[in-house]
């Protein structure tokens, strides 16, 4: 009896040990999200290492839409999710309740008018029409590249961040806007011959950001970040997020494998 006392106590011993040990050697396991493409890329190459540097496991999950995202973090599924802008996360706090606070920038994927039709601005036709994004944050986004390519202004008393069609005081090319799913919008480069892609769209479809006529000169409103529940602003986890995107690997991997992507002062 005692030998099978002391036999049992042995094996659980061994393994408590070994939990112990696993453990150990997987550290804390968090889970980020991500859109799929270059953001899911960026997690996956620049982000996950430098954090496993610092002692965690990191699991992936790939989204293919823009509010599944937010409501798995907001659920708890997620600890943070790297995919949205400032103006975006705002705009889904105020219209669904959610507590979000953005901890840090990363380079993001300029916005691009891509056409099929023209090989320069100058070409575009009167009375052309053009792509723009559905959501009103990136159709801003949209507004401010045709800007920037000189062909609209925009009245100096408009909203910025919400820029819409009736802000438009000049179009130089009389051009006819026509709103669609951002994911539709590689598509419409050959079906409209004008289009206006936010990056992570160009980039999944194969695009390559050195053929848009115009790239979006980005304000920092509009630029990608790591987004958290607000009551993890103060966390362990926060920290070494910040951390792992100021880390040089996270850098070194965004100059060799996100070529013209804009990049946050000081990064």
């Amino acid at each position: 009896m005692r030998g099978i006392l002391i036999f049992l106590a042995s094996t659980l011993a061994v393994i408590i040990g070994s939990s112990a040990l696993l453990y150990e050697g997987e550290g804390e396991v968090i889970t980020i999200g991500a859109s799929t493409g270059p953001y899911s890329d960026m997690v996956n190459f620049a982000l996950k290492p430098a954090l496993e540097d610092q002692g965690y496991t990191v699991e992936i999950v790939e989204y293919t839409d823009y509010i599944q995202p937010n409501n798995a973090l907001h659920n708890g599924d997620l600890d943070a999710n790297l995919y949205q802008n400032k103006s975006f996360m705002s705009d889904f706090n105020e219209e669904n309740g959610t507590d979000f606070t953005n901890l840090i920038q990363v380079p993001t994927a300029p916005m691009g008018l891509y056409s099929s039709e023209y090989e320069s601005l100058e070409e575009i036709e009167n009375g052309s029409e053009v792509a723009l994004p559905l959501d009103p944050v990136n159709s801003s986004r949209g507004f401010h590249t045709l800007v920037d390519a000189g062909l609209i202004e925009i009245a100096e008393d408009a909203n910025m961040l919400a820029v819409e069609e009736s802000d438009i005081i000049q179009n130089n090319k009389n051009l006819e806007f026509v709103y669609q799913d951002s994911g539709q919008l590689p598509r419409s480069v050959d079906q409209i011959g004008l289009s206006l892609v936010p990056g992570n769209f160009a980039l999944a479809s194969g695009m390559d950001l050195a053929d848009a006529l115009q790239l979006e000169n980005m304000n920092e409103n509009f630029r990608n970040q790591v987004v958290i529940n607000a009551s993890d602003e103060d966390s362990k986890l926060a920290e070494d997020l910040i951390q792992a995107v100021k880390s040089d690997h996270f850098q070194d991997t965004i100059d060799s494998r996100f070529q013209g992507f804009d990049k946050p002062e000081g990064q």
